[in-house]
């Protein structure tokens, strides 16, 4: 019953704050001072205070304003229209033609942004307006778009697996590697729907595109190599064990840096703008994880967390059931909400419930993000597609319309994730790593 009275005033104070439009990170600290006036005799303030000391001084969590500011300064330069140009030569023989360039921009981008938003604002500026000067269908350009900018949440360096990874004490490096095969097979199904369109949709087929010599084709591809060999080192460097996922980014912001000066696109504007664009991005994020520090502390002492794991044992529900179950939790909750406060949120009560079912840690990281991806395309608050309302000014209805196909093939990833866990817990398992 305590637990229940608990509940209830968590969840009224909490709506009570976000209907107020107070900040996420206020809101979430607004609801564990509630708590701990009502549940414990020791002080709020004091514990307050040390719980955010202790959670925004996490040295794990240096990699996240790193990774941010790679992405900020990479999305200020001339990459796009370099990708793009060394990417549509050999996209062009393929079943759907040029509408692979935004999965494979995505899938490359994704691999220096940890930005699902980022990822779609790089590739999206340059190959939209390309794609319909081409005179690819509208609702192909924006869907595939759509879906494949969610990548940049899976295929590292992830923001939202550093959070995750924070929240529940787990390796970074093997979080990251466990996105990797899964992202590229959500991407090869992105690339499978537009081969299936091309054969079996509807309506017009834009003009094939002028023939190319394999000399021009290996020469317009020398423009892939800077970003190919930035995804390397970063990448690589953690997963040969060289380097923690935090001296990745340092490493990653060097190269970014370099590249932009190499371009001549580095100046003091570019420089200082990408900069406070990561600080604003990385202070958010960082007041997000000090609220539900303090909420998870002040949860403790109601014992939610513990009533509710036991709850769902009770229940026996083998791990699939409840796969399920919270398959739906995340998806609605990510109707109203962006993924990363979701994680943040809920890690509290979710991760007693996985552990205690003998769920893996790091499997369920990425299927987490799988459907937090989904809700980022699906309305009402689905952040891509006000993004890509911003780029193109159609209405959310369209765009979301466009994007059910991708919303279905991250579903059926979610079932792929079940029958072959494998696919995220392969590489961590076997692959050297350090920190």
């Amino acid at each position: 019953m305590t637990e229940l009275y608990a509940t209830a005033i968590f969840v009224f104070t909490l709506f009570a704050l976000l209907g107020g439009s107070v900040w996420i990170g206020m809101a979430l600290m607004g609801v564990a001072w509630v708590g701990m006036e009502l549940f414990t005799s020791r002080p709020a303030g004091d514990a307050m205070v040390t719980t955010i000391w202790s959670g925004a001084s996490s040295w794990t969590l240096t990699a996240l304003p790193l990774f941010i500011w790679m992405g900020e300064i990479l999305y200020r330069t001339r990459l796009s229209e370099d990708m793009f140009r060394g990417l549509a030569p050999w996209m062009r023989f393929l079943p759907g033609g040029l509408l692979h360039t935004n999965i494979a921009g995505c899938t490359i981008f994704a691999a220096v942004s940890g930005s699902s938003a980022a990822t779609l604002n790089m590739v999206g500026k340059m190959s939209i307006p390309a794609l319909r000067e081409r005179g690819y269908p509208e609702y192909m350009i924006i869907g595939t778009l759509a879906g494949a900018a969610t990548l940049g949440l899976m295929i590292p360096p992830s923001l939202t697996l550093i959070v995750y990874g924070v929240t529940v004490n787990e390796s970074i490096t093997k979080l990251f590697m466990a996105g990797v095969l899964p992202g590229l097979v959500l991407a090869g199904l992105f690339a499978t729907y537009i081969i299936g369109w091309h054969y079996f949709g509807k309506g017009p087929r834009p003009e094939p595109e002028p023939r190319m010599s394999f000399g021009t084709m290996i020469s317009e591809s020398r423009f892939l190599v800077p970003v190919l060999g930035l995804v390397a080192v970063v990448i690589g460097s953690m997963y040969m064990g060289f380097a923690t996922a935090t001296e990745a980014a340092a490493v990653g912001v060097l190269g970014a840096l370099g590249l932009s000066f190499l371009q001549g696109s580095l100046n003091w504007k570019s420089f200082s703008v990408s900069l406070m664009g990561a600080t604003k991005t990385s202070a958010m994020i960082a007041l997000i994880l000090m609220g539900a520090e303090f909420l998870s502390l002040s949860m403790g002492f109601t014992g939610l967390p513990r009533a509710m794991a036991a709850l769902i044992e009770s229940y026996n529900l083998s791990p699939v059931a409840l796969i399920a179950v919270l398959t739906v939790f995340y998806l609605v909750l990510g109707m109203f909400m962006d993924g990363l406060s979701s994680v943040v949120l809920t890690m509290a009560i979710v991760e007693p419930m996985i552990r205690a079912a003998g769920i893996d840690v790091i499997w369920f990281g990425i299927f987490l993000v799988v459907v937090i991806e989904t809700a980022q395309v699906t309305p009402p608050i689905g952040f891509n597609l006000f993004v890509l309302q911003g780029m193109t000014r159609h209405e959310i209805s369209y765009i979301a319309k466009t994007a059910i196909p991708m919303v279905a093939l991250m579903l059926l990833m979610v079932v792929i994730l079940v029958v072959w866990p494998e696919l995220a817990t392969w590489l961590p398992d076997n692959i050297r790593q350090q920190g």
